[in-house]
């Protein structure tokens, strides 16, 4: 025989409390408007009586579904599952669920996704796969979708962003090559169509001139791709190329493992011979010989940074002034693949 259901009322009757304090008592974002017995007393019946939202009707009846859209552009890149566990320290918590959709970089992949997810009802997105131009994510954001962009940022959009302080990390690693004596440093560019890959490239330029570093750029190389694929492909257009380098700054991480294997492929030593960086500090980089040299980002931080900023695009209160922009601080970790001109 099956078991009746449990409903606010049954609660608001064990409580002896109006059905919507029960109701308020069991939304984790309205339970601050009662005092914390009441909730307590509650959310120890709900869970005495066995009580189980009706997430359908409950959506029914607030337009939202308690579901979150989070975009990525690679799956397998292992930077993403601590930034995933960012965003659902901070969602789960409040009773979200969050949907996670992998875009492979593709233009017409994440149009279409964008429209699957508002198909499913998201009450937000966290989108870390966009594109500097991205008409998609830029209209459901005018037409009132909460969007908060991660690692990346959208031209002319006003969607909020959360990215690392990328000209710090790129100065601060092309210091850290000149102190070591590099003066002939190549650059294995991102991908111009991501602003990840055009701020650093940029900041490269302008952290060259700062430092009295010279800017060749016949030693700057631009990726389709942030992936290791790319990053030998780009390293051995510069070897074809017989430019003289003793050191090869890379916009990502998996550019510069690419890159290093490369370098192996040619009997070429890292760091002896040529010194190698990366971007980001993934895990598992301590696991790869040598250990790499990266810029470390915060990747819990900036998942729940941008689940919180989205929390409160969701959730609006008067006069509440969200940042459109937010730069998280980052660090040079030193480790084997950089080493003095020898």
């Amino acid at each position: 025989m099956q078991k009746k259901r449990i409903t606010l009322k049954d609660i608001a009757t064990a409580t002896g409390v109006h059905v919507s304090t029960v109701s308020r008592a069991l939304d984790p974002v309205e339970r601050k408007t009662i005092t914390d017995e009441v909730a307590q007393r509650i959310q120890e019946a709900a869970q005495r009586l066995g009580y189980r939202p009706n997430r359908i009707a409950a959506g029914l009846r607030t337009n939202r579904t308690m579901t979150v859209g989070v975009m990525i552009p690679d799956i397998t890149n292992v930077i993403f599952p601590p930034i995933l566990r960012g965003i659902e320290s901070v969602l789960e918590p409040l009773g979200y669920a969050s949907i996670i959709v992998n875009t492979d970089s593709e233009r017409d992949r994440e149009s279409r996704l964008v429209d699957v997810l508002r198909d499913r009802g998201v009450d937000g997105i966290i989108h870390s796969a966009v594109l500097l131009s991205d008409p998609s994510i830029a209209r459901a954001a005018s037409e009132g979708l909460p969007v908060v962009t991660l690692n990346r940022r959208v031209e002319n959009s006003g969607i909020p962003y959360v990215v690392s302080d990328e000209e710090a990390g790129i100065c601060n690693m092309l210091r850290h090559l000149r102190d070591l004596g590099h003066r002939d440093i190549a650059h294995l560019a991102g991908p111009q169509d991501l602003s990840t890959g055009q701020l650093r490239l940029n900041a490269f330029r302008k952290a060259a001139k700062g430092l009295s570093i010279p800017y060749d750029a016949g030693l700057v190389v631009t990726a389709t791709r942030f992936d290791e694929k790319e990053g030998a492909r780009c390293v051995k257009d510069l070897l074809s190329a017989a430019r003289k380098f003793t050191a090869i700054l890379c916009a990502n991480d998996r550019l510069a493992l690419g890159a290093i294997e490369a370098l192996r492929e040619r009997g070429i030593d890292c760091p002896r011979e040529i010194s190698v960086t990366g971007f980001n500090d993934m895990p598992f980089l301590e696991l790869i010989r040598p250990k790499l040299t990266t810029v470390r980002i915060q990747q819990h931080s900036a998942g729940r940074t941008a689940a919180e900023i989205l929390l409160r695009l969701m959730n609006p209160v008067e006069n509440d002034a969200i940042p459109m922009e937010t730069i998280l601080p980052v660090e040079i970790i030193v480790r084997e693949s950089t080493a003095r001109v020898s």
